[in-house]
């Protein structure tokens, strides 16, 4: 059974554009087209749908910082192409893609010592390597060397590209890669407790 976009995002409780950036972003297989709509099986809709959120309290940290990103686009800056996320960019694009400029705090960017990378909802990519920021003129942050410890190339099964050479990042790369992990921020930057707060602390 094949189900259109709106379809899709009625099944998963997101809005249409919300979903779409999952299309654009390549992420998703068995696309077919039926004249302007775009169709996609039901199987695919019902994977993401019943997909596990982060398992961010297996994290030895007490909060993470989230990146939230869109659809990949063309950039108009010296050091890089695209700004955002798409699975057809090859891994070295895709880092540059991904890092900085943000408005964050870098100090608690790095003391989570991971940035999940999500689109839509979901963790898509992954960075390690926040030590080092640099501040531009207009307050913002980047980490110059920041590392693409893995990203998907497939959200529905979920396949993972797991590109750090540390065994550490690797690993929690393939914990994050393909879950929910749900964020609110008016910016890029979202900041997340990996355990619940003890009220009676």
């Amino acid at each position: 059974m094949l189900l259109t976009t709106g379809q899709a995002a009625a099944e998963l409780g997101c809005a249409v554009t919300t979903f779409r950036r999952l299309v654009r972003a390549e992420l998703l297989p068995g696309l077919s087209r039926r004249g302007v709509r775009v169709m996609l099986p039901l199987a695919t809709v019902q994977a993401l749908r019943d997909r596990a959120e982060a398992p961010l309290g297996q994290l030895d940290v007490a909060e993470i910082a989230v990146l939230r990103v869109d659809v990949a686009r063309h950039a108009s800056e010296d050091d890089r192409e695209w700004i955002g996320f798409s699975a057809s960019l090859p891994p070295q694009v895709l880092l540059k893609a991904l890092r900085g400029w943000w408005r964050c705090d870098a100090a608690s960017v790095a003391a989570g010592g991971v940035l999940p990378v999500t689109l839509s909802g979901y963790v898509v990519a992954v960075l390690t390597g926040l030590g080092a920021s640099e501040r531009d003129s207009r307050g913002l942050r980047s980490f110059p060397e920041a590392v693409l410890a893995g990203y998907l190339t497939d959200l529905a099964t979920p396949v993972k590209q797991l590109t750090a050479a540390c065994p550490q990042d690797r690993e929690v790369a393939d914990l994050l890669l393909g879950t929910r992990l749900v964020s609110d921020s008016g910016g890029a930057i979202a900041y997340v407790r990996t355990r619940p707060t003890d009220l009676s602390a």
